[in-house]
């Protein structure tokens, strides 16, 4: 009878154990608007997840929600993450602000963070990437490079994040090359390879020869590569889909701020706030220049040498929008108000910005 009383005893103890064990880890969530195997934005937020379990180890859990879509789905799915005792949510696309801004009020002593929106309150924070950057350079070898000298851009939708990277996109091919043009398709989707494709291609039948995309599959450059011209990867090295089209590729690099607020979680400092991260920082990298002449890629290193250096910004002025207002003054440099804000083309992009 001692030896049963002591098992239970020992399987009691163990039981208390193993629940304060689970207790004490902080569990850590992730709203996906796309699918992990995207290639491309989803899959980077996703090696961030991965790098904070590495980090952390066995003093975090981490779970993750895919495919969420805007709206009252993502409300739900961001509530339901703070129901079931997640610590901090990283919501990860911009659709997803006001949801949870809505659920943050609802639970206080549940951090949230939304990725590349500009709300904050005092247990939401937001973040994104200087993106812009490496479109920047992007632009300055589409522009240098172009035969056609028409360049184009498959975008998802008309919010200031990808606005602002289509007029730094044109701003450095413009730069390089005064005759160049760009044409835009908005294909109103995060991720949709065959819609993605079929952008692509409409514009390269219109003579563009420079694909880039703003949108998370590797189609358009995919598609590029089958019409024999040149593109960029988009939110990771996407060159194994598109070995001889690939120029280079945006890689964001979200691991070091998702390890540095599930930190200050777990020491209890989480401060709000807005962070946009740099290349100076390693937040915004790029893949390796491939495909191009000797030249360029050495103007297009210096170019981004000059940026991370924080010795050339792209949006200084003047600028005017292509209705012929003064956006930015003559050697203005754009604030992080106004690239959040930015819903005009600049001067030159022949085209509207979609309602």
């Amino acid at each position: 009878m001692k030896s049963i009383l002591r098992l239970l005893a020992v399987a009691t103890l163990s039981f208390f154990f193993s629940l304060s064990a689970h207790a004490d880890k902080l569990k850590v969530g992730f709203i996906y608007v796309g699918p992990i195997g995207d290639h491309g934005w989803t899959y980077r937020h996703d090696i961030g997840r991965l790098d904070v379990e590495k980090h952390f180890g066995d003093k975090v859990e981490t779970i993750y929600l895919e495919n969420v879509k805007y709206g009252p789905d993502a409300e739900r799915a961001i509530r339901s993450m703070a129901k079931n005792g997640a610590d901090i949510i990283f919501a990860t696309s911009f659709g997803y602000m006001e949801p949870m801004l809505k659920v943050a009020k609802e639970f206080p002593n549940v951090k949230f963070e939304h990725a590349t929106g500009y709300k904050q309150s005092e247990n939401m924070a937001s973040y994104g990437l200087r993106l812009y950057q490496a479109r920047h350079v992007q632009g300055i070898i589409a522009g240098m490079m172009t035969k056609t000298n028409k360049i184009c851009y498959v975008g998802a939708f008309p919010i200031p994040e990808v606005i602002r990277e289509i007029n730094t996109y044109y701003l450095g091919a413009k730069k390089v090359n005064p005759k160049v043009d760009i044409d835009i398709v908005w294909v109103n989707s995060w991720y949709n390879p065959p819609k993605e494709a079929d952008a692509a291609a409409v514009m390269i039948a219109e003579g563009c020869d420079m694909v880039a995309q703003h949108t998370d599959s590797p189609a358009p450059l995919q598609t590029a590569q089958k019409n024999g011209v040149t593109g960029f990867g988009q939110a990771s090295d996407q060159i194994r889909f598109a070995p001889k089209a690939q120029l280079t590729a945006t890689i964001d690099n979200w691991s070091p701020y998702y390890i540095k607020k599930v930190q200050a979680v777990i020491d209890g400092n989480w401060k709000t706030g807005d962070y946009f991260g740099h290349m100076k920082d390693d937040a915004v990298q790029m893949a390796p220049f491939t495909n191009m002449p000797v030249d360029v890629q050495a103007f297009a290193q210096k170019i981004k040498e000059g940026i991370r250096d924080g010795n050339y910004f792209a949006f200084t002025g003047p600028i005017k929008d292509n209705t012929g207002k003064l956006q930015l003054k003559d050697g203005e440099v754009a604030t992080d108000a106004h690239l959040n804000s930015m819903m005009y083309y600049v001067e030159g992009i022949d085209a509207t910005v979609p309602k």
